[in-house]
This record gives structure tokens, sequence and C-alpha cells, in this order.
């Protein structure tokens, strides 16, 4: 947190809210509205927290116009008060300042280029012909490959690998442990064995995204990964060779996408999802979590598949009639046919 202070006036001036209450209260920092106590902000956006509202200590609630006679304290009337919420949180969160500079242990091939106002940290590797711009921040641990970009105001947290031919745009922040630009999953049989097929292509991360930790993206076989402008990718992703995924889309945490599949812009995709590869989904698609995709999606909704959770023995019971369905479908049929 930092010493951002401002009474609930301002930040309903600042962010265009309506203020219901003491409006001279000041705020100080934001938490649940569980947790919060005095100074501090907390919003209700989802009504099964309604029953917290009447308990919470926080001095400034953001919610809709409709719940406003029950808070306890100032409220904020919001449309939408979880995206308010996340506009006010970010005041408090001012990230910490980087000096321009390149660290003494970092090793910069003489080739590449570097920003005067770009921050490069300890044990920093930056290869042939790469190029690094203004208020880019590389932190500690980074290895970045030959002929790879890094566009302004971009942040490399930590131990993040550029491995070759990767493009990544303005405003990206890229979490600890995220490799891009390694070799996609081209193998072709010959003979008996596998034979790797050549990776030529690079990887393309537009403006405005976000990649989260230990988070993998292939370069291309021939063409270029592709992430449009304002994706954004949970942990623990795996993207394959030649995907591309449209613009404002988000995938949660275990989600994987096979070799050129394309996905859609503004969808959403649930943890551990996956995407079989050579597949399109169209804009505005929902996969919901643990489901897999099997063939392309050309009408906008959401999509489900896999079974709720049970206890053990219902399961294993389903499970066993799950197998018995074809036979059960075609005895259905055999009927059909035979009633006059």
């Amino acid at each position: 947190m930092t010493a951002f202070q401002a009474t609930a006036d301002e930040l309903a001036q600042r962010f265009g809210l309506i203020v219901h209450g003491d409006g001279t209260v000041p705020v100080h920092g934001v938490a649940t509205l569980s947790g919060a106590g005095q100074g501090q902000l907390t919003f209700l956006a989802n009504s099964r927290y309604r029953n917290q509202l009447a308990d919470s200590r926080a001095s400034v609630v953001i919610l809709r116009q409709e719940d406003a006679p029950a808070a306890p304290a100032t409220a904020l009337i919001a449309k939408d008060p979880y995206t308010t919420f996340a506009r006010i949180a970010a005041l408090f969160d001012a990230p910490p300042v980087r000096e321009p500079g390149v660290h003494a242990s970092a090793v910069i091939d003489a080739s590449a280029r570097i920003a005067p106002s770009a921050h490069v940290g300890p044990f920093v590797v930056v290869g042939a012909n790469s190029i690094i711009g203004e208020g880019a921040v590389i932190g500690p641990g980074c290895v970045i490959g030959d002929d790879c970009e890094v566009g302004a105001a971009t942040e490399l947290i930590a131990r993040v690998t550029l491995v070759t031919r990767v493009r990544i745009g303005q405003r990206v922040r890229v979490h600890p442990g995220v490799v891009l630009g390694a070799d996609g999953f081209g193998l072709a049989m010959d003979a008996g064995r596998w034979i790797n097929v050549p990776q030529l292509g690079g990887v393309r991360i537009g403006d405005d995204c976000e990649i989260g930790a230990n988070t993998c993206i292939d370069r291309g076989a021939l063409e270029d990964t592709v992430l449009e402008e304002d994706v954004r990718l949970d942990n623990l992703i795996q993207v394959g060779h030649n995907v591309h995924i449209g613009a404002h889309t988000a995938m949660a945490g275990c989600s994987a996408v096979a070799g050129s599949a394309k996905i859609g812009r503004y969808c959403l995709i649930g943890g551990a999802a996956g995407v079989l590869g050579h597949l399109e989904i169209c804009d505005k698609v929902t996969i919901t979590a643990m489901s897999l995709v099997t063939s392309s999606i050309r009408e906008p909704g959401q999509y489900s598949s896999g079974t709720p959770l049970t206890d053990n023995r219902s399961w294993r019971k389903n499970a066993a009639r799950f197998k018995q369905l074809d036979a059960l479908a075609r005895r259905v049929q055999a009927n059909e046919k035979e009633q006059p």
C-alpha cells in the first residue's frame, strides 16, 4: 500500500460516482467487505455477500443504488461496483520506481539496442539484434534471446525467457517464469522415428496484455503465434504454435490451446479447459472450467463439457451406465421403428 489518501467526495468526482452519506470521510486503503476497518474502502458486487454489509466496518462501500439504504457507512453508487473498485484500488498500488539504466551484472550483446529510459536489472541477458523500448523494465534473471523486441512501458517482472523472434507490444506485463518463443511441438514420423519440424516463426504479443506466471507460448512453425491486444492469461497456461487469440480474451489457469487453433475476441476460457488443434472459436464464447473443445464453435454463447462432481459411488455407477448409452440408443431407435 502507498500513502495515497482521498475523501469519498474526491473519489466520486474522479470516477463519476454518486455519494450517499458523508462525503468528507477519508480513505487511506482498501479491503474486503468483511475485513475492512476504519478508513478503508470496500465494495459489494455479488448479492451472496449482501448479508455482510450490515456488519462491515468499512468507512466507504462501493455498491449499486438499490443497496445504498442498507449501507452502514458512506456509500459510492456505481453501475458496476467491481470494476469501479478495481479502478480505485489501483490508486493504492503504485509500482516500485525502477531507475533507468543497465545493471553491471547484465550481459548485453553489442548489437542490441536499449532505450535510455529502460531499466535492465541484475543478471539479465539480452541477445543479438534485440530491442528494449522506452520505459521498459527487465527484471532480474530475465533472458532475452536473439531478434526479440520489448515495447515501451512493458515489464518483464523476473526470470522471463524470450527464446527467439518474440515481439512484445507496449504496456505488457509478464510474470515470473514465463517462456515465450520456445519450439512448438512439431513432429513428423519418419521410418518409425520422430523428427522435429523446424519452428521458423515467432511470437507476437499485442499491447496491454498480461501473461501469468509459468505460462508458455510456443513460436510458430512458419507464421507467428499471436496474442492480440488486451489478452489476459492466468498462470500455468500452454499456448501451442501458430495459435491466434483475439483481443480482450481471458484464459484461466491450467488451460491449454493446441497448435493452430484460433480463438476469437472477448472469449472467456475457464480453468483447466482444453482446445484441440486447428479449431476455430468465434467471438464472445465462454468455455466453462474443465471443458474440452473438440470441434469448432460458430455461435457466441456458453459451452460446457465433462460431468459435475458427485460422490464416488454415484460417479462409478454413472460411468458404468455411460458405456451402455450407445446400445441403449440403438434399442430405442429400433423400438421406434417397430411401432406402427
